[in-house]
C-alpha cells in the first residue's frame, strides 16, 4: 500500500467508527474490559474490525484505547499490558489486510499526571512506551492518540511514542462544546501546542457532536497549516429504556464530513456512537467532495505558554498571613459546621473563639453524615455575619478539578482568603450506603490549581484577570504508616505553592521533635495540631479512631489513674501547648469528638498562661 501521509496528502481518508458502542450492541457489558476482548473472543473484535472495512473506512484502529498498565490494573490484567496491545494489533492486521491501514489506538492513563495527579510524567511516559512498543511489534502502520483532556499527557504520550518508532502519529484532543478542552485550555493555545508537539496530524475527538466540533476545526485551521483530524460523536448520548444512544443519523454525519472538509480536514471519522453505517455514508460524501484548497496563512496564535502575574505578597493576603509574617504566634480554633439550617450557634462560637485570643476560626471539612452546611459556605457565613478570619478546609473528595476551581474562585469573590487544602477521606456510608467519592486529582494537584490563581491563570493556562489571594496551608502527618511517601508529598506540596503547614493533633511530643527538624528546613511555618482534650473517653477515642493521631500510653495511664480525668486532660493539653509553643509557629485546636467548652477553657488558660509570662518579663526589663 501506499504510505499513509502520502495518500493523506493526495486524498481525504476515512477513519472507522467507534469500536466500544458496536462491541455493546453485540451484547458485551460496559463493566467489561474491552481491551480484553483481544485475548477472550478476538474474532468478536475481528467482525467488528471487517464490518467497518466493508464499509469503506481507510483506517481501522486495534481494540487496545484503554490498554494501558494503569486503566488493566483496575481488571487485574497489568501484567497483560503487552499481549493484549499485540494481539490488538495483529486481529486488526489481519482484518484490515491490504484494504486499510491499522492505527494503534491509544487512549490517557485514566489517572491525573503531574501537575494534578500523583503521576509523573516519566511514569506517564513508561505506560505509553509500553503499549507504543507493543503496538508497533503487533503490526501497526500508525498511531492514533485519542481522547486526552491533559495536555501535558498528551505530550507525554507523544514523546513516548517517538521514544520507540517513527511511524505516523495523530494526536487529537477533546474538547467541550466551546471548543475548549475539557480543563478550559482554548483552541488558541492546544493547537500551538499540538504542532510544536511533532505530531503528523492534530485534532480534535469525541465529547461533542459534529456541529460544535466544526467550529473547532474551523479555528485550528485558522492558526495551523497543520494536517487536520476530525472525529465526532454522533451527537449527545440519550438514555433511551435504560440504553445510552447516540441518535445523529449517518446522513447527518455525512453532512458534517463534507463540512469538515471544506473547513481543511484531511481524516474524517467518527467516535462514540458512529458505527459502519455512519462510515459508510461519510465514505460516500468523501468521495463527492474536492477538499478546501489554498487554506489561507495560519493566523500566529498568542503564545501558548501565557505567562502570570506576580503574586500577592504574603502579608497582604490576610491576618492570618500577616502574623505569620511578622512571627507571631497564632491561635485557630475549629468551628464545624452543625447539623441543618441554623448556623447562628457557629457565629457566636466563633466570635467567642476569637474574643478569647483565637485569630481565625478554622472551619473542617470532616465527611460527616446528615445535613450539615458545606464548610465553604459556613466559612463564608461566619466572615461576613460574624466577622471572623476563617481558614477553610477544602478537600478534594467531592468536585473534579473544574468543579474546585469553580468553588475557589467563587469563594475567594466572597471574601475567604486562607484555605487548607486536602486530599481528603472518602465518603461515610454508614447512613448513605450511596454515597460516592470524586478524588478527580489530590491535594498536590489542588495546590497546583490555586497557586495558579494565584498567579492569575485557570487550569488551562489562561488569565482570570487579577491575582487571586489565597494563604495555602497544607496538611503533614508526622507518624504516617508510610513515612517517606509522606514526606515526598509535602516536598511537592511546598514545590507547588505551600505557604504553611498544619498537623494532625500531636500527643506524642518524643517522637515529634526529630521530625520538626526537618519541618523547619521547608522553611515554612507550622501550625501544630492541639486536641482539647475533654476526657479519658475522648482521649481514647483519638488514639484509637482518628487518622495520625498517635497517643502515647503514659498519657492515657495517667488519666486513667487521676480522680478528676476532666481536670488531668486539662493539664495534659496545657503542658502540650507550653512545649509546642517554643517551638512552632501556632497551634491548630481542634474540637473533633469533643466539645467547643473545652476549646473556650483552653484558650482562657492559654490566655492567662501567656498574661503571666508577659508580666513576669517586663518585671525582669
Amino acid at each position: 500500500m501506499q504510505g499513509f501521509l502520502d495518500a493523506l496528502d493526495h486524498r481525504v481518508l476515512v477513519c472507522d467508527g467507534a469500536m466500544g458502542t458496536m462491541l455493546y450492541a453485540k451484547g458485551i457489558f460496559l463493566n467489561r474490559c474491552f481491551d480484553e476482548l483481544n485475548l477472550s473472543k478476538p474474532d468478536l473484535v475481528a467482525d467488528v474490525h471487517r464490518e467497518y472495512v466493508r464499509a469503506g473506512a481507510d483506517v481501522i484502529e486495534t481494540n487496545t484505547f484503554g490498554a494501558n498498565r494503569f486503566k488493566l490494573a483496575s481488571f487485574g490484567l497489568a501484567d497483560e499490558t503487552r499481549i493484549v496491545n499485540v494481539q490488538g494489533a495483529k486481529i486488526a492486521r489481519h482484518a484490515a489486510r491490504d484494504a486499510a491501514w491499522v492505527a494503534g489506538s491509544i487512549g490517557p492513563l485514566g489517572v491525573r499526571i503531574e501537575p494534578w495527579g500523583r503521576t509523573s510524567i516519566a511514569e506517564a511516559e513508561d505506560a505509553f512506551r509500553e503499549q507504543a512498543s507493543a503496538l508497533a511489534d503487533g503490526g501497526v502502520d500508525l498511531f492514533m492518540l485519542e481522547t486526552f483532556r491533559d495536555l501535558a499527557e498528551l505530550n507525554a504520550a507523544i514523546r513516548a511514542v517517538r521514544s520507540v518508532s517513527a511511524l505516523p502519529l495523530v494526536a487529537q484532543i477533546t474538547t467541550e462544546a466551546d471548543g475548549s478542552g475539557l480543563d478550559g485550555t482554548p483552541p488558541e493555545i492546544f493547537t500551538a501546542e499540538l504542532e510544536k508537539s511533532g505530531a503528523d496530524v492534530i485534532g480534535v475527538n469525541c465529547s461533542v457532536g459534529p456541529a460544535a466540533m466544526l467550529e473547532t476545526i474551523e479555528t485550528m485551521a485558522r492558526l495551523t497549516s497543520a494536517r487536520l483530524i476530525a472525529q465526532p460523536n454522533a451527537g449527545r448520548p440519550r438514555d433511551v429504556e435504560g440504553r445510552n444512544l447516540y441518535l445523529c443519523s449517518p446522513d447527518y454525519m455525512a453532512t458534517y464530513a463534507r463540512r469538515f472538509i471544506a473547513a481543511g480536514a484531511r481524516l474524517v471519522g467518527g467516535c462514540c456512537g458512529t458505527t459502519p453505517d455512519h462510515i459508510k455514508q461519510i465514505v460516500i460524501a468523501v468521495r463527492t467532495v474536492t477538499p478546501g484548497q489554498g487554506r489561507p496563512a495560519p493566523r500566529l496564535a498568542p503564545d501558548s505558554r501565557t505567562q502570570g502575574v506576580e503574586g500577592v505578597p504574603r502579608a497582604e493576603k490576610s491576618a492570618l498571613a500577616r502574623s505569620l509574617a511578622a512571627h507571631e504566634f497564632a491561635i485557630v480554633v475549629d468551628v464545624a459546621p452543625p447539623r441543618g439550617l441554623d448556623l447562628s450557634a457557629a457565629v457566636s462560637q466563633a466570635q467567642r473563639f476569637r474574643a478569647l485570643g483565637a485569630i481565625v476560626a478554622s472551619v473542617p471539612d470532616y465527611p460527616k453524615s446528615g445535613a450539615r452546611a458545606s464548610a465553604l459556605a459556613t466559612s463564608i457565613l461566619l466572615e461576613q455575619q460574624g466577622g471572623v478570619e476563617t481558614l477553610l478546609h477544602y478537600c478534594c473528595r467531592d468536585r473534579n478539578l473544574i468543579g474546585m476551581q469553580s468553588d475557589l474562585v467563587g469563594a475567594h469573590a466572597m471574601g475567604l482568603r486562607n484555605v487548607l487544602l486536602t486530599t481528603g477521606n472518602p465518603a461515610p456510608q454508614a447512613a448513605y450506603a450511596d454515597a460516592t467519592s470524586v478524588f478527580d486529582v489530590d491535594a498536590i494537584g489542588l495546590t497546583n490549581m490555586v497557586t495558579r490563581l494565584n498567579h492569575g491563570l485557570d487550569v488551562g493556562g489562561q488569565p482570570i484577570g487579577s491575582p487571586t489571594r489565597f494563604h495555602i496551608g497544607v496538611a503533614f502527618n508526622p507518624f504516617s504508616p508510610s513515612p517517606d511517601a509522606e514526606w515526598r508529598r509535602l516536598m511537592y506540596k511546598v514545590e507547588a505553592g505551600a505557604e504553611f503547614i498544619v498537623t494532625p493533633p500531636l500527643f506524642d511530643l518524643a517522637a515529634f521533635e526529630p521530625v520538626l527538624e526537618r519541618l523547619r528546613t521547608t522553611g515554612l511555618p507550622l501550625l501544630a495540631g492541639l486536641a482539647a482534650l475533654e476526657d479519658l473517653r475522648h482521649a481514647e477515642i483519638l488514639a484509637s479512631e482518628v487518622i495520625g493521631v498517635r497517643m502515647p500510653d503514659h498519657i492515657l495511664e495517667r488519666l486513667r489513674q487521676s480522680k478528676n480525668d476532666a481536670a488531668e486532660a486539662m493539664a495534659v493539653t496545657v503542658e502540650l501547648a507550653a512545649w509546642l509553643r517554643t517551638r512552632v509557629d501556632g497551634l491548630q485546636i481542634t474540637t473533633v469528638h469533643g466539645t467547643p467548652q473545652v476549646a473556650e477553657r483552653l484558650l482562657e488558660v492559654l490566655a492567662d498562661d501567656a498574661g503571666r509570662k508577659a508580666v513576669k518579663e517586663s518585671r525582669h526589663a
